[in-house]
């Protein structure tokens, strides 16, 4: 099996690429908070709507004169790990989506990034990547400033609490999604598995939105913008973005690095929706990528 082959030009465009992969991520908050569907037929939409994109982008590149180094049969073992891959990301969106119903957009999209908890060990357990004291403390240091953003913004009540519990829950699915994406692209460009994934992300999430009752179709162009906007903007052009990224540094500091989409989601938040941003949430995003920046360092200093 012919395995994809980093090229430098690649690996210096992979950091810019997680960043703003990240920022058109923090934008989904504020979509589903505008959409005028349910939570699940928004999210939906955001995979369906997004795969013809993904599908064109897909053919052409296949076709161009320089076609992606991989297979034209899927193996096996692909197929399963990008049904997981869907699967996983199906559940993402719908638990996130669901809490942000119930809270803040800072807690549902902090909460929702502890994820570096859950890849940090099973990229050491799984994928024997290198863990240095450095790296945990700047791993500490980015979710010591997560903490102080989240409790900037923590209100006690059985709704908020339930919404930051879905928040906690959906940086489980992301886990999997996230590892699931870095050992598949080690085989397989970008664009196949984004293409088949958001495939099997749409096909979960449409009988999960009718099984809860939700309209699947907009009413008005607005709400149809705010789809459109969630799919490309979002889905297209962040998750694209990051999983080009993956497959150029390590799972670990990658989840850690991701953490500037709460920062930029909570900043929108308060500029779009009006959800404030006190002192001390800016204080916990800074100490944030104070964290994101040395595990940089640290990544590498290992290589």
């Amino acid at each position: 099996m012919t395995k994809i082959m980093t090229a430098p030009a690649a690996v210096r465009f992979a950091l810019p690429a997680l960043v703003i992969g990240a920022v058109g991520i923090a934008f989904s908050p504020i979509f589903v908070r505008l959409s005028e569907l349910g939570p699940t037929a928004t999210a939906f939409h955001r995979a369906f709507l997004a795969f013809p994109l993904l599908w064109g982008w897909f053919a052409l590149a296949e076709r161009g004169p320089s076609p992606a180094a991989t297979p034209a049969r899927l193996t096996r073992r692909e197929v399963w790990l990008l049904i997981a891959a869907g699967v996983s990301f199906a559940g993402d969106l719908a638990v996130w989506h669901w809490s942000l119903q119930f809270t803040t957009v800072a807690n549902a999209t902090l909460l929702s990034n502890l994820t570096p908890i859950f890849v940090t060990f099973v990229a050491w357990a799984w994928f024997k990547e290198r863990i240095t004291p450095k790296f945990l403390f700047g791993l500490a240091l980015a979710m010591a400033g997560v903490l102080v953003m989240v409790r900037a913004s923590f209100f006690v009540g059985t709704r908020q609490v339930w919404g930051d519990l879905l928040g906690i829950t959906t940086a489980t699915f992301y886990a999997a999604y996230l590892l699931a994406i870095k050992v598949l692209r080690a085989t397989l460009s970008t664009l196949r598995i984004m293409t088949w994934s958001t495939a099997v992300c749409a096909v979960c999430l449409l009988p999960l939105a009718l099984l809860f009752g939700e309209a699947i179709v907009a009413e008005t162009l607005a709400g149809w913008l705010i789809l459109f906007g969630i799919a490309w903007v979002s889905h297209v052009g962040g998750q694209g973005s990051i999983a080009y990224a993956l497959a150029h540094l390590p799972a670990s500091f990658s989840s850690v690095a991701l953490l500037v989409q709460p920062a930029t989601a909570a900043l929108l938040a308060w500029v779009i929706l009006g959800e404030g941003m006190s002192p001390l949430q800016a204080a916990g995003g800074a100490v944030v990528l104070a964290g994101i920046v040395l595990a940089r360092l640290a990544s590498q200093n290992d290589r």
